[in-house]
Parts: C-alpha cells; sequence; structure tokens
C-alpha cells in the first residue's frame, strides 16, 4: 500500500512547525519582556502569556507527542507513563493558549468598550489574576487525560505504547468528559472571540459617528483624532490575533462537531474526506501557535524594530570582537 499522501505531508509539516515555532515564541518572549515595544504592561502581559503557552504547544504537542514518535518510534516518548504525562500536558498547553486569547480579547473589548471598568479592569495585576487562574484551571481540565491510556505491549515489565483504555469508548463517563472537553476548547473560546469582536466594531462604528459629529467635519479634517488613532492601533493588533486564531482553529471546530453528531470513530481509508480533514484541521490547529509573532512583526513598528536590534546584536558583537582583536 503506498503510504497517504496527508502523511507525508505531516513527516514534513510537524518538523518544520517545531523548528519555526520554539525560535519565534523565544523571540517574542524576550522582545516582549524588555518592554520597548510601546504598549500597555497589561497588554504586554497578555501577549507574553500567549507566547509562553504556545511555546509548551509547540514543545508538548508538535515535538515530544507528534514529530519525536515519528522519526525516533522506539523513544523514551513512548513509555506509557510518560506518554500519559505528555497527554495530559499536551492539552493542557492547548487549552491554557487557547483561553489566554479569549482574555486577550476580553481585555481589549473591555477596554475599548467601557471606558469606567478600564481603570479597574485592565490593569497588570489583573492580566496576573487572569493569566494564573486560566493556567490553574487549565490543568485541572486537562488532567484526567493521563488516566485515559494504557500500554500496548510489556518489555522487560516496562509498559510501551499509548493508546485509549477500552472503557474509554464505552463508559458513559468518559463520553461526557470528552463532550465536555470539545465544547470548553474550542467550541466556546471560538464563540466568545467572536461575539467580543461583534460587539467591539459595534462600538467603534456608534463611537466614530458621535466623535465626528462632536468634532464637526472641518474639524476633523485639520487635526488628527489622537486617541481614535491610538485605539486603532488596539484594534489592529486585537483584530488580527483574534481573526488568526479563529481562521486557524474553524476546521476543527466544524470537523469536531461534525464528527459529534454523525458519531465518526473510524476511518474507511486513508483517503477517507473525513480522515484528510481531520489531519488537516490538527495542522492547523498547531500552526496557530507560530502566527503571533508575525502578526506582531507586521503590525508593531517598535516591536519589528527590537527585533532587528535582536538579528543583529550578534554580528554587531563579532565586529567589535573582530574591532578589538586587530586593535
Amino acid at each position: 500500500m503506498a503510504y497517504p499522501i496527508v502523511w507525508q505531508i505531516e513527516d514534513v509539516f510537524y518538523p518544520l512547525i517545531s523548528a519555526i515555532g520554539v525560535p519565534v515564541n523565544l523571540v517574542a518572549i524576550m522582545i516582549l519582556s524588555r518592554g520597548n515595544c510601546g504598549l500597555s504592561k497589561c497588554i504586554t502581559h497578555y501577549l507574553i502569556g500567549m507566547a509562553v503557552a504556545d511555546l509548551l504547544v509547540v514543545v508538548f504537542d508538535a515535538i515530544l507527542w507528534i514529530t519525536v514518535p515519528i522519526y525516533l518510534p522506539h523513544s523514551f516518548v513512548k513509555i506509557t507513563p510518560v506518554c500519559s504525562v505528555l497527554s495530559a500536558l499536551r492539552s493542557a498547553a492547548t487549552v491554557i493558549s487557547v483561553w489566554f486569547t479569549v482574555t486577550f480579547t476580553f481585555d481589549r473589548f473591555v477596554a475599548i468598550c467601557y471606558e469606567r471598568l478600564k481603570t479597574k479592569c485592565c490593569t497588570e495585576r489583573t492580566a496576573a489574576a487572569f493569566l494564573g487562574t486560566v493556567t490553574v484551571l487549565g490543568c485541572l481540565e486537562s488532567l484526567p487525560w493521563y488516566f485515559a491510556i494504557e500500554p500496548r505491549y510489556i518489555i522487560d515489565n516496562i509498559p510501551w505504547g499509548c493508546t485509549h483504555k477500552q472503557s474509554y469508548y464505552s463508559s458513559p463517563g468518559w463520553t461526557a468528559f470528552e463532550v465536555i472537553n470539545y465544547i470548553l476548547t474550542p467550541c466556546v473560546p471560538c464563540f466568545l472571540i467572536l461575539l467580543f469582536n461583534v460587539l467591539t466594531v459595534r462600538r467603534i462604528l456608534v463611537s466614530s459617528q458621535m466623535r465626528r459629529g462632536l468634532r464637526g467635519q472641518k474639524s476633523a479634517e485639520k487635526h488628527k483624532d489622537v486617541e481614535m488613532e491610538n485605539r486603532l492601533k488596539s484594534i489592529i493588533l486585537l483584530f488580527s490575533i483574534s481573526g488568526s486564531f479563529v481562521l486557524l482553529w474553524v476546521t476543527q471546530v466544524v470537523y469536531n462537531i461534525y464528527a459529534r453528531i454523525t458519531d465518526i470513530r473510524y476511518y474507511n481509508s486513508y483517503t477517507d474526506p473525513c480522515f484528510i480533514t481531520d489531519r488537516t484541521a490538527k495542522m492547523l490547529q498547531l500552526l496557530s501557535s507560530c502566527t503571533n509573532t508575525g502578526i506582531y512583526a507586521v503590525i508593531q513598528v517598535k516591536f519589528r524594530q527590537e527585533l532587528k536590534n535582536a538579528m543583529i546584536y550578534p554580528f554587531n558583537q563579532i565586529a567589535q570582537a573582530w574591532n578589538k582583536w586587530r586593535v
């Protein structure tokens, strides 16, 4: 039987995502932590949190869960206890990453639409509290995945392999857990992100009309509205991050709903459209963990400058060392 084309794509895609995802998220964390990007501490906290969560998704899911088993099928990650831990960690990283995006969207929604709440809710302390709460809840939600795994075989008293227990497919408890898990991540987050963005757009349109009416057409033409310009930058960042997230996750959401309704558990062949859709949705999902740094670089001028400085820093150091050596 010919090697399925989807698997051939995955054999290249996941190592590539692993090779790209780690450095870009590390660079984002480093640059944002310096605090020189012209962003508020509140926004910076959320962006750093999202970059850390995306980095963990790449490490636990793309690298240890997928890439390593592809190229090292008999490595330590296939030992059942290790595999069980990775199953819980990859789920926790994904849940936390998704809900960090929701909290960031909610924070920007409050900041743009509710000026009175902005000073109380959109603060560094509140951001830390939200991120910490989401992290704890995400880990608790993902903990049951550790107990869903059993070994395929035993070699020298060491359990190897990683497969779901038989009770996972027959127990009402596991069925309920799986449904709740799919609802909480990513169905509810996608709905909330879309809802907050729609309400934000509605508020922006109303606010813009009111401000133009108050300032007058001539006044608006002669003077720049600094507040609206700053708000526009924040809106572009918000819509870019949340829009990218929704676009890359929508296939996963739609397919999960369809698979649950039609009760798809097995595929007829490797050319089955459902099989191809499922594997494609997973690749798009992991791609979402590598896009935010590119968004920052495109939108944020100061982030772009910091990135440029970081890239030329090693060459500057080498040039200085060379000049000292020559002297």
